[in-house]
């Protein structure tokens, strides 16, 4: 007996004297708590991490939420635009009840914009993948003060959305890292365009890349072909919201929606306890899916050795450009094109 008393003992002080990360790891802090360099939560079913990482050769650190069997896939970064240049950085829930990423010398270098404060704090790392916080004696998820599925990086996990919220104005949207080695907001977005009808957009900056159809009512027209085995997309447009989100359909295998520092949008699949992925498909898969490729009124047409031509009536604005397959400047009317030509003589 005195053998076993001892035993315990001693495993609970080692729990008390060591790193977080040595011991049963928690999925959640509350006021006044925090993790530091070298301590992580870890999502209930040991699905999701939550720590500090450096990417690529960076030195520099950063906030993320990465999968715990494959620690090098971040899927979400906190301080994007405002990285830690050593190893002091602090995640912690200060008396107001904000949740706050501070640096070496005590100053704020990250927290999120909350619609109330909350009165019990509790900040927590889902199952999902999703940091959310929320007050300790609601769990609900209509409860939530503020959660990183609101605030995308670079991908979208199931039942994260891309879209609006009509009532707030919030936008959620993939935007690509600068680099391979840096997080900070890159060139490349996905979002969902209201303008006119619902659509997604790959965007470069303002401008469109990829543009898709009106939803057909499993996937919007002419852009994402989806492995419906693995997942199913949703689409909801109502007074409240526009947004879409995928559904896992198997729970033998993860799957994230990744848009990458090139601009490629990628979905990528893996079975449960594997560290490898596999590309179910990306886009532009080829150059006539980008939005425009070929200028007003101008045909991009797949197999041919140029892809663009004109239509019917119409030439090149700029046969120059055309011929070293620059096309973005479009076809004019023959009528219009001779004008031209003859008042630049």
């Amino acid at each position: 007996m005195e053998t076993h008393l001892f035993f315990a003992i001693f495993c609970a002080w080692i729990c008390l004297s060591v790193p977080l990360e040595f011991c049963i790891a928690a999925d959640s802090i509350r006021m006044d708590q925090s993790i530091s360099h070298g301590e992580t939560l870890v999502s209930s079913g040991q699905s999701f991490e939550l720590g500090f990482f450096s990417p690529g050769s960076s030195k520099n650190r950063y906030l993320g939420i990465w999968y715990k069997n494959t620690p090098q896939t971040v899927v979400w970064v906190a301080n994007r635009n405002n990285p830690i240049a050593d190893s002091y950085g602090v995640l912690t829930i200060i008396n107001n009840g904000a949740l706050v990423l501070l640096n070496q010398s005590k100053s704020v270098i990250w927290s999120p914009n909350l619609s109330r404060v909350p009165e019990n704090p509790v900040a927590r790392l889902l199952e999902t993948g999703n940091l959310v916080l929320r007050d300790s004696s609601n769990e609900s998820s209509e409860s939530y003060i503020w959660q990183s599925f609101d605030d995308p990086s670079d991908t979208m996990l199931p039942r994260m959305k891309v879209g609006w919220n009509l009532k707030t104005g919030l936008q959620q949207k993939l935007t690509s890292w600068r680099s391979a080695d840096d997080p900070s907001l890159g060139d490349f977005s996905y979002r969902i365009d209201i303008n006119v009808l619902p659509y997604v957009v790959l965007g470069v900056g303002s401008s469109k890349k990829v543009r898709s159809g009106p939803w057909n009512g499993l996937e919007f027209n002419g852009v994402l072909v989806l492995d419906y085995l693995v997942y199913k997309a949703v689409f909801v447009n109502n007074d409240d919201e526009v947004y879409t989100l995928c559904e896992s359909n198997n729970n033998k295998i993860i799957s994230r929606l990744t848009l990458n520092h090139s601009g490629f949008l990628q979905s990528l699949v893996s079975k449960k306890g594997s560290s490898d992925w596999d590309d179910l498909y990306s886009i532009p898969s080829e150059l006539c899916v980008n939005y425009g490729h070929c200028g007003a009124n101008g045909i991009c047409r797949i197999g041919k050795a140029r892809i663009c031509e004109c239509l019917p009536g119409f030439t090149p604005n700029s046969q120059k450009e055309w011929d070293m397959f620059n096309t973005s400047s479009g076809c004019i009317e023959e009528g219009l094109w001779i004008a031209k030509v003859k008042r630049d003589l």
